[in-house]
């Protein structure tokens, strides 16, 4: 994968934009807009995908793996919400949350021992097959829904032995601030860690892997640990997801869904998890318009992510450090200009 694709240290500008963006959201529910509910739990789910599309842009864009099947575990995690959720009562967020994201953890550390042993359009491939062996058993297995899927009928429980609940997750609202507050924590999570050490692992294989195991990393520790802790992200997506729709079914374990995953972080930009949640946004919102405007959304959403790879191989991200740049030096050369005097001086 090109490192010309890649924009890892954000510019000023582009912080300072996000930084705005983080307070609209968090301002957004005060604002007494119509249909307040509505946008709320669209924004939600807005948020949801980007914590799905952040742990993806750890694989895709940090180390350079490009996997079909990460759906999997964003699916798998919504499963284990909805048989750990009693038929009369509302299960506690303390501990189904951590088991929800551990399983999905445990099976991207069994499926990554196999599927990091290969590269390239192998390892797409093998990951694609890995999610396919699991949309088909819960697909194909009544006891585990079937293709009907499961009803999550309650939003988690967030008491305190036996005391009163800390957080009414039943109220949109706050399950947005929850979610946000998930969003930014993943977020400066992902960032330390591509700054860290490990995370300098990671971008080195993604550039030169033989290099790498020339001078003593053993990379296949590296790239089992990135696609481990990716499909805990996943799964904590995953959970949020289900909590908050109340509906998990065999289609966000499967290919499509890991598809539209890849879209977001190429459309925003990959390798900073900016560009991931920016791609995430802008997906989703341009998902809507183009369904309003016709039933062959899918034929304008191909034209489009065609046209921003064209036209901005760093994504949306990318385009606004460009923008950026051009400004500056647009502003120094009139200066320049004035102080000789003119253009002839």
């Amino acid at each position: 994968m090109s490192t010309s694709a890649h924009l890892e240290r954000l510019p000023r500008g582009l912080q300072v934009a996000l930084g705005l963006g983080a307070v609209a959201l968090a301002a957004f529910p005060w604002l007494g807009l119509e249909n307040e509910r509505y946008y709320v739990q669209m924004l939600t789910q807005m948020m949801i995908l980007a914590i799905f599309a952040m742990s993806l842009d750890l694989l895709q864009g940090v180390t350079g793996l490009v996997s079909l099947g990460h759906a999997a575990f964003f699916g798998l995690a919504g499963y284990v919400l909805a048989f750990l959720t009693p038929p009369t009562a509302a299960p506690s967020l303390w501990w189904t949350l951590p088991a929800a994201v551990a399983a999905s953890a445990l099976a991207a550390l069994v499926i990554g021992f196999f599927v990091v042993r290969t590269r390239g359009i192998y390892f797409i491939m093998v990951t694609m097959a890995f999610a396919q062996m699991l949309y088909y058993l819960f697909f194909d297995n009544k006891a585990l829904g079937g293709s009907d899927g499961l009803y999550v009928l309650f939003k988690p429980s967030t008491a305190l032995g036996g005391e009163g609940q800390l957080l009414d997750l039943e109220n949109p609202v706050t399950f947005y601030y929850l979610t946000l507050a998930c969003l930014v924590g993943v977020y400066a999570f992902l960032r330390r860690l591509l700054f860290s050490p490990f995370g300098r692992v990671l971008a080195g294989i993604r550039v030169n892997e033989h290099r790498l195991r020339a001078v003593g990393h053993g990379t296949f520790a590296y790239k089992l640990a990135a696609f481990t802790l990716a499909g805990a992200l996943a799964g904590l997506a995953g959970y949020l997801w289900a909590a908050q729709t109340g509906f998990v079914n065999p289609e966000l374990l499967g290919f499509h869904h890991s598809a539209h995953a890849i879209m977001m972080v190429i459309l925003g930009g990959m390798g900073n998890f900016a560009g991931a949640v920016v791609g995430a946004f802008a997906f989703e919102y341009l998902l809507h318009v183009f369904k309003d405007l016709t039933k062959h959304w899918q034929l304008l959403m191909g034209a489009f992510i065609v046209l921003v790879v064209f036209v901005a191989p760093r994504g949306l991200i990318g385009l606004g450090q460009r923008l950026l740049q051009r400004r500056p030096a647009t502003a120094a050369q009139r200066l320049e200009t004035s102080l000789q005097g003119g253009p002839h001086g």
